[in-house]
């Protein structure tokens, strides 16, 4: 606050400069001496010197503020240059206009809306013909009324003559009555010219040479017209076209409203103080098939905090929720891009796969493998990655690996080999191109799917040498496979492979599964950069079923329709869920082919492409042909050749089975068994072969008692007479199909 002796007389001060020995002070000086600051208590001093008086002895002392400083920071204006070049540019061409996606976007759905209201209206012309032809003669009588009514020239000067009547001024009422009949009278002349006029163009048209069409025409063209005149203003002719895909145009209103519906404490508690906290760097636009919106939220709030909540936004919009598709905006992590579809993604038509009507690829470089919800194409890549596929029954995740398998089908330096453990034959237009195929869940198939991880793992470590000597030879850089050493021949570094559909078979085998998913866990770490790639597929993403070592390592990863957040983040990563990440929207079978990509630049939703078997055998009778004729075709040798030890377990029971015993314990059949085949049943233990027996019930293992050195010994064994039985049965099945 001032103090009373700092205040301004300005009366006083401007009487003064009235008179003649007035000074002019300097300002500067003025105010410098105005700030100067006054010296503390602790610095007066007397005049003799003596500092020994106590500062608090002073009645009184002139306080002061010190001086104030420079800013540290400088002052918040803009100078006009700094804005001028920092302020955005409104595009030239609209943003729907850069790229013929869009331009091709915005007209399917232009043409699709104007089809359908086209077809609406179609389909109910009787009932407007019918509305009209009732409407008509009101709208001609009406319409003879008001003309009638305009030529007396009564309206609103009627008013007038009232309101002079009402005050009794006649000289008023009577100029105003004069200007009424004088308009009137041009009137009545211009309607009874117009009259006579319709009625000898009526006589000409019902009785003169003129052409019967000319009358329909009049006919038709005038009954809208009338019904028009004649309809109450309440009741349109046509109905509104309400059962079309509704869409709601994007607006910084509407936005906003939905993110406060969200009930995030940060974005709720800035709005309450600031209703422009919720800010929009970029005008809202036409993206594709809808509308984007880029919003900087409130401080201190992710953009993963509204993903997360992508269900709520979308009933803040009131829109379904696969037409609101929330992800990151580049820059600052609290800005979030808003993209809302003309209708909903399960709505709109996807495009047909580019390589179903030809092309090779390189899987040293990208190809088309899905589509975002905006139909924009994500491209894939297989080289130095391996790939997971997971979701429930009917999600499409058979398909979406299958589409990788085709691509690789057309690079005819790729060697194809893989298992399918489902049984049904969804990769059997695929066979023919591979040097190793396995359809079923049988032990046997199991059993040769194990053994061929063994052979991955071996490959590894053959081609491991193999860069290692070309790395010294200085054609390996980074010590990788290079396209050129791909399709060098006899480098042995072509491409491989390797793909495992319901992979949760392998591994959770009792027998079988341990060791497989030790084996494929060290193939996926050492094989990326040796050329071998790795595909699996699974709906069961547990840790039994798939090994956490596994998903740890798997580099890209394609996570369809699940049923929780376990399975979610089983696939994609810790916290994915919790960072927006959230397969478990989709439906399966409804929405086959969606799901959550990651690994693949920035993750989000895609959809892989739907390819049906006559497509997929299309594709393949290319790839033959291009192996053809890079003799990379396997020949039905080749095929049938086994990759690494194989085993049938009834069979190899029967031939080291004791002589003369009707049963033997397991101890004795494993003991007997590694040493016919140490490479397989090395370590085996009774407790091994009954798992492995678990899926031939009937084979019983029971209690087997026996006389050892006169004494009575129980262990558990089995029947010969089972083993046999079941071997016969198995057999004869074969032999039928």
């Amino acid at each position: 606050m001032t103090s009373p002796d700092d205040r301004f007389d300005f009366d006083r001060y401007e009487h003064d400069l009235t008179l003649p020995d007035a000074d002019v002070v300097d300002l500067d000086t003025a105010r410098a001496n105005r700030t100067r600051p006054a010296p503390r208590p602790q610095d007066i001093r007397t005049d003799d010197g003596d500092d020994s008086d106590d500062p608090e002895d002073f009645e009184s002392f002139e306080v002061t503020e010190p001086p104030l400083g420079r800013p540290v920071d400088p002052p918040d204006e803009i100078t006009p240059g700094f804005a001028l070049r920092e302020a955005a540019r409104r595009p030239l061409v609209a943003q729907w206009l850069r790229s013929w996606r869009g331009v091709r976007s915005m007209l399917r759905w232009w043409t699709k809306q104007t089809a359908y209201v086209t077809a609406y209206h179609a389909l109910r012309v009787p009932k407007y013909v019918a509305k009209m032809l009732w409407w008509a003669p009101v709208g001609l009588f009406r319409g003879i009324g008001r003309m009638l009514k305009w030529a007396t020239a009564e309206e609103g000067n009627y008013t007038l003559r009232q309101a002079a009547a009402d005050r009794k001024d006649a000289e008023t009422w009577l100029k105003l009555d004069k200007q009424r009949q004088a308009a009137a009278r041009w009137r009545w002349m211009l309607v009874f010219g117009g009259a006579t006029a319709a009625s000898i163009a009526g006589a000409v048209l019902a009785y003169g040479p003129t052409p019967s069409w000319w009358n329909w025409a009049i006919a038709v063209g005038s009954v809208p017209v009338l019904a028009r005149l004649g309809r109450p203003a309440d009741k349109p002719i046509t109905d509104r076209v309400i059962e079309g895909n509704k869409y709601r145009k994007l607006t910084a209103e509407l936005v906003r409203r939905a993110l406060v519906s969200l009930q995030l404490s940060g974005i709720n508690s800035a709005v309450a103080k600031n209703p422009k906290a919720i800010a929009f760097p970029t005008d809202i636009h036409r993206d594709g098939p809808g509308h984007l919106a880029i919003i900087d939220l409130p401080y201190g709030v992710e953009a993963s905090d509204v993903i997360a909540r992508r269900g709520r936004l979308a009933s803040g919009l009131r829109l379904p929720l696969d037409q609101v598709w929330p992800e990151q905006a580049p820059g600052h992590t609290g800005r979030l891009a808003l993209w809302v579809g003309y209708e909903p993604a399960s709505q709109m038509k996807q495009p047909a796969w580019p390589l179903i009507s030809g092309g090779k690829v390189d899987v040293f470089k990208p190809f088309p493998f899905a589509t975002t919800p905006r139909l924009d194409t994500v491209d894939a890549e297989l080289m130095f990655r391996n790939w997971l596929f997971g979701g429930q029954p009917g999600s499409g995740k058979t398909f979406a690996l299958r589409d990788l398998v085709l691509a690789a089908a057309l690079d005819p330096r790729v060697e194809l080999r893989g298992y399918e453990l489902k049984g049904v034959g969804d990769f059997a237009k695929v066979a023919p191109v591979c040097l190793e195929y396995g359809n079923g869940f049988d032990d046997d198939t199991i059993g040769r799917a194990a053994a061929f991880v063994d052979w991955l793992y071996e490959e590894c470590q053959r081609r491991s040498k193999r860069i290692d000597h070309y790395g010294k030879a200085g054609k390996a850089p980074e010590n990788k496979v290079t396209p050129e050493l791909a399709s060098l021949k006899g480098s042995g570094l072509h491409p491989l492979v390797a793909f495992f559909d319901e992979v949760q078979e392998l591994f959770s085998h009792p027998t079988f599964g341990k060791p497989a998913g030790e084996k494929m866990e060290k193939v996926i770490k050492l094989g990326r950069a040796l050329g071998i790639i790795i595909l699996l597929g699974t709906q069961i993403p547990d840790k039994d079923s798939l090994p956490t070592g596994i998903t740890r390592n798997v580099n890209t990863r394609f996570c369809l329709s699940v049923a929780d957040q376990t399975a979610n983040d089983m696939i994609l990563g810790t916290s994915a869920y919790k960072n927006g990440l959230r397969a478990t929207v989709f439906e399966p079978v409804v929405e086959a082919g969606w799901g959550i990509l990651s690994g693949l630049g920035k993750p989000g939703a895609k959809r892989s492409y739907y390819v049906d078997n006559v497509a997929a055998e299309r594709i393949i009778s290319r790839a033959i042909g291009y192996r053809q004729k890079a003799g990379t075709m396997p020949t039905e040798e080749e095929q049938t050749r086994p990759t690494g030890p194989t085993f049938d377990l009834l069979a190899d029971l029967l031939a080291v089975w004791p002589e003369g015993d009707a049963k033997a314990w397991n101890d004795t059949l494993t003991t007997r068994l590694a040493e016919m085949r140490p490479e397989i049943y090395e370590g085996w233990a009774s407790e091994q072969l009954t798992a492995a027996l678990k899926p031939h019930p009937g084979i019983k293992v029971t209690d087997v008692g026996k006389r050892v050195e006169g004494k009575a010994v129980t262990r558990r064994g089995i029947a010969r007479s089972d083993v046999h039985d079941v071997m016969t049965e198995r057999d004869r099945k074969r032999g039928a199909a």
